[in-house]
């Protein structure tokens, strides 16, 4: 078979590209992600029982209005570093807002603390297992995450891998967040974002091997 008539069977072969099939693909992969992530969380740490009383808080709001902006931030992230050539644009400061805001309040509330209860703000109850559980929780969106970003072949590996451990970092933190019953912003400002920031960096180690095409 010569040049041109593999030209023409491939011409003729060819058919209209569904250029949302991997958008579609990883959303269901990423679905079935969060949902054993509430799965793993609800039989593993159990959804806290005084979560419905504790609705009265503002801070409640607060904590899940900040993992929920990581999450939409980091999404968009992965979305724009999956696709080769894509600007990140205004990605940096939609990421950073919600980091800035949260270490602000943490920032009135130490100041407004005495300095025993500074150490208290700072690692609560829970100081020591939150980045663990918030890191295992978001493994199944992590794997689902890359698997379909290797659908969007990525060019810029390292920076896929780590956006694609945000987005699961955020959402293994929102899905902890029903379970956790810390509230003060120190603390979800430093082991919150401890907790996302590791499999961040997984992904950052592992994107260059994993979403290589």
């Amino acid at each position: 078979m010569n040049t041109d008539e593999l030209a023409r069977l491939l011409a003729t072969g060819a058919g209209a590209v569904d250029r949302r099939a991997p958008v579609r693909r990883t959303g269901t992969a990423v679905a079935i992600g969060v949902l054993i992530a509430g799965a793993l969380m609800a039989l593993w740490l159990g959804v806290r029982p005084t979560l419905v009383r504790d609705a009265a808080a503002p801070m409640l709001w607060v904590k899940f209005g900040f993992v929920a902006w990581l999450t939409a931030g980091s999404a968009m992230a992965a979305l724009r570093l999956a696709r080769p050539g894509a600007r990140l644009a205004r990605v940096p400061g939609v990421l950073a807002a919600p980091l800035l805001a949260m270490w602000v309040l943490a920032g009135i509330a130490l100041a407004g603390a005495d300095a025993p209860q500074r150490a208290t703000l700072l690692l609560g109850q829970t100081w020591s297992a939150c980045p663990f559980n918030i890191a295992v929780l978001s493994l199944p969106v992590f794997a689902a995450a890359l698997w379909g970003m290797r659908g969007f072949a990525p060019t810029r590996l390292a920076w896929a891998g780590a956006a694609a451990g945000l987005f699961a970092g955020a959402v293994g933190a929102f899905v902890y967040a029903f379970h956790c019953p810390e509230l003060a912003a120190p603390f979800l400002g430093l082991w919150y974002v401890l907790g996302m920031l590791i499999p961040a960096v997984l992904g950052a180690l592992i994107g260059p091997r994993v979403l290589r095409w």
